[in-house]
């Protein structure tokens, strides 16, 4: 809900206090308790931690309630693309987030996703209608291309 920053304003938060709540200890640190590096919220569930099973959960959950809205404003849906560091790496975390999706055409391989793992590729069905693919991000390599753009127009 937007209006909390007025209602913390009103109760004497300052805006670098807001800033640091909303940018800092949200998402998967405010609900877990723990970390928010996934990796370490991943290890803290796997050990029992509810609070750490529920941020996971949230991510999750909000993941698919995405890929839901975008699906229904869509003809169709090509592909579901895994990349950045979340993307790449949290073979568990993809397993998740595609869970309950194939009623929208997502079919999720679980044997290809753990085969994958890190590296890259296709982890849907074959008769999947929707691909799913994992694709690293090279960054350094877009920064590389755009300053290049900007010294050499």
């Amino acid at each position: 809900d937007p209006s909390i920053i007025f209602y913390l304003t009103e109760r004497g938060y300052s805006i670098e206090d807001i800033s640091n709540m909303l940018n800092k200890k949200s998402g998967l640190l405010g609900i877990s308790q723990v970390s928010s590096d996934l990796r370490d919220v991943e290890e803290a569930a796997s050990e029992g931690n509810l609070e750490a099973q529920q941020a996971l959960d949230a991510f999750a959950y909000r993941v698919r309630k995405y890929i839901g809205a975008y699906s229904a404003n869509l003809v169709r849906v090509d592909a579901i693309v895994f990349t950045g560091g979340i993307g790449e790496h949290a073979i568990k975390m993809r397993e998740r987030i595609c869970a309950n999706l194939q009623n929208i055409g997502i079919h999720m391989s679980k044997d290809l996703n753990q085969r994958i793992g890190h590296g890259s590729g296709i982890i849907s069905e074959p008769y999947s209608p929707t691909q799913i693919l994992v694709i690293p991000t090279n960054e350094e390599l877009q920064i590389a291309i755009d300053s290049y753009e900007l010294i050499f127009g």
